[in-house]
């Protein structure tokens, strides 16, 4: 190819950007992947609050629930704070909220009851969730010791997650937004949460599965049925043997 032609190839490069998606100005997705026509009605207002501590590598997840959580609950009532540990200055606020007393946090420690038993003291709580991996939220925990203050509660159910396009460790694993609508269903005494919070992830599911996507069994069940192709390690072995009936927040 001569240089002459060369440069007229490189002239006919248009100046402006390609066309990109146009995206949901509510959900901020590609507008044909959007699931805002799943969200409840009219936003549900809850007495309490949940307090959602994201490590910084879930924001960069596409599939990740807790837009979901923020835009099915009413203004302020789910906050999202950014970081590896907690409180640091530019969470305005965050101190405050996690040394008030009926602040919460969701956490399968030894010392956690099950939140069932706390129903009956306060009508509002700050409910807090660590909203990572399963070992990203280990680490946050471990390098927040404000939170070790903090009175600590585990989730009991029989629920099944339906975040069946994702990988989870164990049977028992909730992701982020199914977590906070049972936790808000038990705490509220009203399966409202249970029921209209979840309905985007259906929706994000479904379509994932109608273009190529596979459902996900957990490690604990391909350990289980033998079919799991790598070896475990000991961390997972670990993770396991302590879960039990407890629901994890794996997101």
């Amino acid at each position: 190819m001569e240089e002459e032609d060369v440069w007229e190839d490189l002239s006919n490069i248009p100046a402006d950007p390609p066309h990109m998606r146009e995206l949901c100005e509510n959900c901020k997705r590609p507008q044909v992947v959007c699931w805002c026509a799943a969200l409840p009605p009219e936003r549900l207002q809850p007495r309490s609050n949940i307090i959602l501590l994201q490590h910084p590598a879930e924001e960069k997840r596409c599939l990740r629930t807790a837009p979901m959580l923020q835009l099915g609950l009413a203004e302020n009532k789910c906050l999202i704070f950014k970081g590896k540990k907690f409180p640091q200055p530019r969470h305005d606020n965050l101190e405050n909220i996690l040394t008030q007393s009926n602040t919460i946090l969701l956490y399968p420690s030894k010392t956690a009851i099950d939140i069932n038993d706390l129903v009956n003291e306060n009508d509002l709580y700050n409910l807090v969730l660590l909203d990572g991996t399963w070992p990203q939220a280990k680490a946050i925990y471990a390098s927040s010791p404000i939170l070790h203050n903090i009175r600590q509660v585990k989730l009991i159910t029989s629920t099944v997650s339906s975040y069946i396009i994702r990988t989870q460790p164990t049977e028992g694993c909730l992701s982020t937004l199914e977590t906070a609508a049972e936790a808000l269903s038990q705490l509220e005494k009203d399966p409202i949460y249970r029921d209209q919070l979840v309905q985007p992830l259906h929706i994000l599911c479904q379509y994932q599965l109608d273009n190529g996507a596979v459902t996900h069994q957990s490690k604990e069940f391909l350990l289980k049925t033998r079919t799991y192709p790598k070896l475990i390690g000991k961390r997972l072995s670990r993770l396991l043997r302590s879960t039990n009936d407890t629901v994890l927040n794996l997101d």
